[in-house]
């Protein structure tokens, strides 16, 4: 609790007690003072979000019209809100009480009723309000009360929590999940909706096509942003299918259950009033930013806008190097596919293991592009999905070599260019242990070409080629200070780098296939 509040500047502690309140209570005078809380590992709930910019609660009434409590139907909870409302009364404080009861579980529910879920902080949010508009305590019970009958919650939960110190609350298959929390129920996630507007359900939630509702999709503890992201899709999916409208949605954690990997979903009917004071501006820590835009209804795509037609793509044609080009192409993509798992064991010493994996993807997308697209369209294939692989370094390399500018000096200066683009971008440096330790040698050696008669390109291609595998072979006594082995233990990485062996075998089947083809 001292945690939250030193990071709040609207929260303050009460000394000696576990209780949260605003650092104004002051500015309460003339309006009701909210009241709420409840049991631990249901965070932020009660540390947060009951303590709203607006209505906030304080503990001490002076100068307030009211107070309300709100308190969730559990047994503990009302025995010790009860027990706190009537020593209020005993000192003249006029205190009056909601119970949020909003369970969707239970087909039956037992004299205990149904219990008090995430439909707490809607509450929460309407009276903070209402209160601080100055609405009388009658009035604030009198809305919320309404606006309750239109609110359900259910929980699905993919996982148990630990109480701290205790084994798990239950035992959950692996692939099942339980609906309800509580009532051992399995199903699958689209049963949510199903049974929480199950009409044959005493505890259902009447929701008709034209209804306009407020959706809370809450993290119960464990599940990750994107997760919920999911969860929050197919709920405005299946609510929008019904013809239910969906007004506003949040989603996140507002009322967790400790680590479980779960989800509920809270469902409110609103009108004009309700999104009103739904909207109102709060200055809580946890409440979300949310727009005050509806959500069905939103044009939420953007189309991009078409890229106009580069002459050169709609005009290229064969030109007298193609075969060779494509011949080189060839050999580099069956090259990697052949080191896929020399290239992989590397990486596995030193890395996530999928460096042949990855190269060979691209291989293979190569080969496809090649077999199934016209040479008109190649050009631009092509570079889709090899920049996959060496994207910076094939984007700066492309504007040195055209139609007009295709000779051995431009093909050299391209290679020098995506090279120092690498080395400007990535911050890496030869004798860092990467892949430049194999291709900055052989691009010096590349850039030979410039001077070199005719007959003497390939005898500078045949050099570079054998710097790029000394220098690929080099990396195996370097210090890896750039890239993923950077944070493996030195005595860890003992074998060549895998991205400088893939360049020097690339080189090396350029060289074969231009050796072939002479």
């Amino acid at each position: 609790l001292c945690g939250l509040v030193r990071a709040s500047g609207g929260l303050s502690l009460l000394k000696g007690h576990r209780v949260l309140l605003r650092s104004d209570p002051e500015n309460l005078r003339g309006k009701v003072a909210l009241l709420s809380g409840g049991g631990s590992g249901h965070e932020p709930a009660h540390g947060e979000l009951g303590f709203f910019g607006f209505g906030k609660t304080t503990p001490s009434p002076t100068g307030a019209s009211g107070v309300l409590l709100i308190v969730k139907n559990y047994t503990g909870d009302r025995l010790n809100f009860g027990l706190a409302a009537e020593q209020a009364r005993n000192h003249g404080v006029a205190v009056d009480m909601v119970i949020v009861a909003e369970d969707c579980a239970f087909d039956q529910p037992s004299k205990a009723g149904r219990r008090g879920l995430c439909g707490t902080i809607f509450v929460h949010k309407l009276a903070g309000a209402l209160a601080e508009e100055g609405s009388s305590l009658d009035q604030i019970v009198s809305k919320v009360t309404e606006v309750l009958k239109g609110v359900g919650s259910l929980g699905v939960s993919l996982s148990p929590c630990s109480v701290p110190g205790c084994r798990p609350s239950f035992d959950l298959p692996p692939g099942d999940m339980e609906l309800g929390l509580g009532e051992r129920r399995r199903g699958k996630e689209s049963e949510l909706e199903n049974h929480m507007t199950n009409p044959d359900s005493q505890s259902h939630l009447p929701l008709k096509s034209g209804d306009s509702v407020v959706v809370c999709v809450n993290n119960l503890g464990a599940l990750s942003c994107l997760e919920i992201a999911v969860v929050t899709k197919a709920a405005i999916v299946c609510l929008e299918g019904r013809g239910v409208v969906v007004a506003r949605a949040m989603s996140g954690s507002f009322m967790t259950s400790l680590e479980m990997a779960g989800v509920s979903l809270t469902l409110m009917r609103a009108n004009q009033e309700t999104l009103r004071l739904f909207d109102a501006k709060t200055s809580a820590p946890a409440w979300p930013n949310l727009s005050s835009v509806c959500v069905s209804g939103r044009n939420y795509v953007t189309e991009p806008q078409a890229a106009s037609a580069r002459p050169q793509d709609d005009a290229h044609s064969e030109g007298p190097l193609s075969p060779v080009m494509r011949g080189a192409l060839e050999r580099v993509c069956s090259t990697l596919l052949e080191k896929q798992e020399e290239l992989n064991a590397l990486d596995r010493a030193a890395g996530d293991g999928d460096c042949g994996n990855t190269h060979a993807e691209a291989a293979k997308v190569v080969v496809d592009t090649l077999c199934t697209h016209t040479h008109t369209h190649t050009h631009t294939h092509l570079n889709l999905c090899v920049c996959q692989l060496y994207s910076l370094f094939l984007t700066a390399a492309a504007g040195h070599v055209t139609e007009g500018q295709s000779n051995a000096a431009a093909w050299a200066g391209a290679m020098h260019a995506g090279t120092q683009a690498m080395r400007r971008y990535g911050g890496a440096e030869p004798g860092d242990r990467t892949m430049l330790d194999a291709l900055c040698p052989a691009v010096d050696e590349l850039m030979a070409l410039t001077t070199a008669p005719p007959g003497g390109q390939l005898a500078v291609l045949q050099t570079a080629v054998q710097k790029a595998a000394s220098g690929a072979e080099a990396t195996r006594d370097l210090a890896a200070r750039a890239g993923r082995a950077s944070y493996i233990a030195a005595e860890r990485v003992t074998l060549p780098d895998p991205g400088a062996v893939a360049v020097a075998a690339i080189l090396g089947a350029v060289l074969e296939s231009l050796e072939k083809q002479k």
